[in-house]
């Protein structure tokens, strides 16, 4: 067995831990309870950085666990806690005359077991979409928030099922609505503020808990539906806050064009309906399209219904009888839905199969173009 010298045994005091390179292989090195340890320091799931991890005593010995998505290995053995089946590879180490050595080629191999929690979210990782020529499925998400157990009257939720019995009755549409307060989803944990990388599809919190109410967002929104009409009220002059958990939970869909140049929302139509008792609506909608229209949706002209009766309208007893009774909310949510159907049709018509998103890509980045110009400069 061959050994490689790899740092100074100062440089790794008790209670630390280092990545060193051993050729083109990146190690974690572990100095914890007077023993060195070594095993390669590309996690087994999405390669984060274990030498970056958190070292802790639990289950039977000390692990680390990855700071991208929470995977553990014990930094004696290299194998995954107890009940589970990884083993990432495992290096042997020498300390002769104050130097570090890590042997050659690893003396345990790595192994990725099958995790059979993953095969929950095979539709999504292979996206298996259910839309077909001659569908239309047509989502409603509601970001009202309120007390299930105090249930009150919502503007915005009226108006989106108004807009969902439209559509089925006039388009013979299949309709579905989900309510995000109802869906017990985390917040985005911002991974891809560690790496691009770090922020997968699936959803890095989904393959942690596949029981994640988001999951039902992602197979509604993205496999299902043709159409998504989007509700909120308004809140301090901008969209409620579960829009914004949610939206925040899409970032791994636009992290696909970013990092893959895929995008996963295709000839998907939106439409908004936004009230309030104060005025804001369009600078909400302004808002609500940017991002929807950079994940790949479209909007029809004409494309949001908005209810306000302005700044001094606090009588809110009042603005709800007025909503209930309102021609305009009847007339414009129809509108709303024939404008935003017709145009999925016409889509289905006319794929965007050539569209493009000028998005930045990680390619394009300083330090993607950096190494470009180092490789234009060396072939010179």
């Amino acid at each position: 067995m061959n050994y490689i010298e790899v740092l100074p045994l100062d440089k790794l005091p008790e209670g630390s831990q280092k990545v060193v390179a051993l050729g083109v292989v990146k190690i974690a090195l572990f100095h914890f309870n007077g023993e060195i340890t070594a095993m390669a320091n590309a996690c087994l799931h999405k390669a984060g950085p274990l030498a970056l991890g958190l070292v802790e005593k639990k289950y039977d010995g000390l692990y680390v666990t990855c700071p991208w998505h929470g995977w553990e290995y014990n930094i004696k053995t290299g194998s995954a806690p107890p009940g589970y089946h990884d083993q990432q590879a495992l290096y042997e180490v020498k300390v002769e005359n104050g130097k570090i050595f890590v042997s050659e080629k690893p003396i345990v191999k790595a192994k990725h077991a099958e995790h059979p929690e993953k095969k929950l979210l095979e539709d999504l990782e292979k996206l298996k979409y259910q839309t077909t020529p001659g569908s239309c499925n047509v989502l409603g998400i509601s970001s009202t928030n309120m007390n299930g157990a105090i249930p009150r009257y919502s503007t915005s939720e009226a108006a989106l099922e108004k807009a969902l019995e439209y559509a089925k009755s006039k388009y013979g549409a299949a309709t579905k609505m989900i309510k995000l307060r109802d869906l017990e989803f985390r917040h985005c944990e911002g991974y891809y503020s560690q790496h691009q990388n770090a922020c997968t599809w699936p959803c890095s919190i989904s393959e942690m808990n596949p029981d994640d109410g988001m999951n039902e967002v992602y197979r509604a929104m993205i496999l299902w539906a043709d159409v998504v009409l989007f509700a909120t009220p308004i809140r301090w002059g901008t969209a409620s806050s579960l829009y914004f958990k949610m939206v925040e939970r899409l970032n791994c869909v636009q992290n696909q064009i970013t990092i893959k140049d895929r995008i996963l929302i295709k000839d998907k139509v939106a439409s908004l309906i936004i009230t309030g008792g104060q005025d804001n609506i369009q600078a909400v909608a302004a808002q609500m399209m940017v991002f929807l229209t950079d994940i790949g949706f479209t909007f029809p002209p004409f494309s949001f219904v908005g209810w306000s009766r302005g700044w001094s309208a606090e009588d809110m007893d009042r603005n709800i009888q007025l909503f209930a009774k309102s021609t305009y909310i009847d007339r414009s949510v129809k509108e709303l839905v024939d404008n935003t159907v017709r145009l999925s049709g016409l889509l289905k018509q006319h794929p965007s199969n050539t569209f493009n998103a000028p998005l930045p890509k990680i390619s394009e980045s300083p330090s993607g173009m950096e190494e470009e110009i180092k490789k234009s400069n060396s072939s010179v």
